[in-house]
């Protein structure tokens, strides 16, 4: 593979987001700056980036984003709520899809254009419906509010799930959900700092990404995955 980062096919992103291991949680108070974001993450290794549809402007973030960023990062679009919204953000060029529920009207909507979807679920059965329906991976949300140990307990009578968590996800606890089988992680604000955004301190976003990198890799390693 080149240096490009223009990945396509429903497998092949899905497995980029593994190899990844972390999906940048971009929530912003508007779409200006939004593609230095994607580039200062990529630069550190953090190369799959979600714009959150609570960013006013998010559509138009997310064609610039993919237009300018596309070979360096893998953009997708995050907080989709209906199947409307979903169609629109993939055709302005979001390569995946979150939603924080399990809505059977988005997941035929990603399936239909062939992109992936990750749904939110809590409970055993809103992932195993979000599954069955054809989520790609399985969004545990609120994470944080359970802890790596209910990962434990879901993939024990489910282990065909994919699962990621959103919330509570950070530098000291990154070892934890990798540990408990998480396939890659969610992580917004412990990552993407609204500060660093607002002062636009792009190295040290890049340096925290680095770090961010370096512990799901060191966590791997250690645990054998």
């Amino acid at each position: 593979m080149s240096d490009s980062l223009r990945v396509s096919g429903r497998q092949a992103i899905v497995a980029k987001m593994e190899t990844t291991g972390m999906v940048a949680v971009i929530r912003a108070d508007g779409p200006d700056q939004l593609v230095d974001v994607c580039k200062s993450l990529a630069a550190g290794g953090v190369d799959v980036s979600e714009i959150t549809m609570t960013t006013p402007g998010a559509l138009k973030a997310i064609e610039a984003a993919a237009d300018q960023v596309g070979d360096k990062c893998l953009i997708g679009v995050g907080s989709v709520l209906d199947a409307e919204t979903a169609r629109l953000a993939i055709l302005a060029g979001a390569q995946y899809i979150v939603s924080p529920t399990t809505n059977l009207k988005v997941i035929e909507m990603a399936s239909r254009y062939g992109k992936p979807i990750v749904c939110g679920a809590l409970t055993p059965t809103e992932a195993i419906t979000a599954f069955q329906a054809g989520a790609d991976v399985i969004k545990v949300f609120p994470a944080n509010h359970f802890g790596p140990k209910y990962f434990k307990d879901l993939l024990a009578p489910m282990p065909q799930l994919k699962l990621t968590p959103t919330g509570g996800v950070d530098l000291n606890t990154a070892k934890d959900w990798i540990a408990a089988g998480a396939c890659c992680l969610g992580v917004g604000s412990a990552l993407v700092k609204k500060d660093l955004i607002k002062g636009e301190k792009w190295d040290e976003l890049t340096a925290l990404a680095a770090q961010f990198t370096k512990a799901v890799k060191d966590a791997r390693t250690e645990l054998g995955k």
